[in-house]
């Protein structure tokens, strides 16, 4: 079995097929880097005494806006404690009071259900245990290895990836009798992104590229609370400050959110990051303020990585106000799978943020994005092994000594990577950012297009690589451009209003015109 991508998707693939099969992990950065690393805000699980799956799913499906897939839904928050114990068993600490698991409240969670293990630092408590756990079981790492083709036999079915060998410039491939997908996000498509470099979405388009069904690419969340000072990155400030009683004001010390909606800062997150735009707009300034005041006494305890970053840029969130504004953040859409994690594509398996499961409907409930990796990684390479137990296990190539593997040379005609790269991002955040409407969609397209057209045929990898998150862009702008309403994420200022005719999600597929699925949700 093949698992693409090292984030906590992947590293619960890798963990779980590990003791009844041989697994290769690739990945196309460190085995460490990736989006997990930087979850700050938790994963959610109905464990405390007050709290049920039953008030899980209520608050789950409340955020999605009328798209969540029940049914995935439901296995999601009745397998949530079990999986949370798993991580225990594996070395995971989450934080704990008197020899219990603590939990804290974020937006739109009617209960505190939100476990963290070291403060804010719970991606990176999870992924360290994780990959601790992986070097102990001797799974197979190929590190900087970036996958470009999924490899079929004549009857479509996926049997193998291709994929480049950053350090040697070589083409390698690796037959698999099952691949998992869990190769990430895609916030680098926009100038502004709480997401590390490698989360450019290519792992979407590999699928897309296949075959596979791709759902819900409008669906784009921009946190609302992100850094948002000259010379710093857009560091993520989590949901839990406010959880915790930050108050959120403009640049006269006023709050604004409760004109919004009654519950203010505990709002959901496509209301409050759609409310800070629009003063933001209104009044012309870079950021809006997050006043941590009513936490001062316990502001670094709670939050250590967060305060030692903001005082690297001459904050004290003990008694400064933090500059904040949207960023992109998380990508609800992706490569549509069933319950089961499988695709569209025979022998191909999805999980994680890549993925387009149904839980999130058209806004994610905050912290429930870690949990979905750990569920539905367990679904997926359960499947897998059922599915596919006769079929021989992976084999990788070895350069020198086999014939798959080839020395990739560089073109001439590679474009210019680093423009285009930043002309992508640019044209994005400016036409498909927070706020979308049909003439920015449309510039949108024409300039994708035009960057993968200037990639096709290009062998160098950035340009490959490029062109691979030139082709996942394309697809969220196609998405944005059907449909035409606002709902949950995507805000569309020329449709402001929700409509019932759009009470489904959105699928395409290379090979076949788009529709709209209204199976995959409940009825309304």
């Amino acid at each position: 079995m093949v698992v693409i991508g090292s984030g906590i998707a992947g590293l619960v693939a890798a963990l779980t097929a590990a003791p009844r099969a041989r697994v290769a992990v690739i990945t196309k950065a460190a085995l460490d880097e990736g989006c997990s690393r930087y979850a700050q805000g938790g994963i959610a699980a109905a464990v405390a005494a007050d709290d049920s799956p039953d008030l899980h799913f209520a608050d789950t499906v409340a955020a999605g806006r009328g798209l969540c897939d029940e049914r995935a839904v439901r296995l999601l928050v009745d397998e949530a404690p079990r999986r949370i114990r798993e991580l225990v068993e594996w070395g995971v600490g989450f934080d704990t009071q008197d020899g219990m698991l603590m939990v804290g409240r974020e937006a739109a969670h009617s209960r505190p259900r939100i476990l963290h293990a070291r403060g804010d630092g719970t991606g990176l408590a999870i992924e360290t245990a994780l990959i601790d756990r992986l070097h102990a079981l001797h799974v197979d790492v190929y590190e900087r290895h970036h996958a470009t083709r999924l490899l079929q036999d004549a009857n479509g079915r996926c049997t193998g990836i291709e994929c480049i060998d950053a350090d040697t410039n070589r083409s390698r491939r690796f037959s698999a009798n099952a691949i998992i997908l869990a190769s990430g996000g895609a916030g680098r498509l926009w100038r502004y992104t709480t997401n590390p470099e490698p989360a450019t979405g290519d792992g979407i388009a590999l699928a897309w590229e296949a075959g596979a069904d791709v759902a819900g690419m409008e669906f784009v969340q921009f946190h609302p609370t992100a850094l948002a000072l000259d010379g710093a990155p857009r560091f993520l400030i989590s949901e839990a400050v406010r959880g915790e009683g930050a108050h959120v004001v403009n640049a006269q010390g006023k709050r604004f959110l409760f004109q919004a909606d009654e519950r203010g800062e505990l709002a959901p997150r496509d209301v409050v990051a759609q409310a800070i735009w629009h003063e933001l707009q209104r009044t012309g300034e870079p950021a809006v303020y997050l006043d941590c005041a009513p936490l001062r006494d316990r502001a670094a305890l709670r939050f250590p990585s967060i305060h030692r970053t903001c005082l690297q840029f001459g904050i004290d969130m003990s008694r400064d106000r933090i500059p904040i504004a949207p960023a992109a953040h998380y990508l609800i859409g992706g490569v549509q799978t069933d319950l089961d994690g499988s695709t569209s594509v025979d022998g191909l398996y999805a999980c994680g943020e890549v993925v387009s499961s149904g839980v999130h409907g058209a806004n994610r409930l905050a912290s429930n994005s870690l949990l979905e990796s750990v569920v539905f990684a367990h679904r997926a390479v359960a499947a897998a092994l059922h599915r596919n137990a006769e079929r021989r296990a992976p084999v990788a190539a070895t350069p020198g000594n086999n014939p798959t593997t080839t020395t990739r040379t560089d073109n001439d005609t590679t474009p210019d990577v680093a423009a285009l790269t930043d002309r992508l991002r640019s044209t994005m955040w400016e036409h498909v950012g927070l706020v979308r409407d049909a003439a920015g969609l449309a510039t949108a397209a024409a300039t994708v297009d035009e960057i993968i057209q200037k990639c096709d045929g290009a062998e160098r990898l950035d340009a490959v690589a490029l062109r691979a998150a030139a082709r996942t862009a394309s697809l969220v702008v196609a998405a944005a451009a059907a449909r035409t309403e606002s709902r949950g994420a995507h805000l569309r200022s020329d449709f402001p209003e929700s409509d019932e005719r759009w009470l489904g999600t959105w699928v395409m597929q290379k090979d076949r015109g788009p529709h709209l699925d209204r199976h995959t949700v409940a009825a309304h």
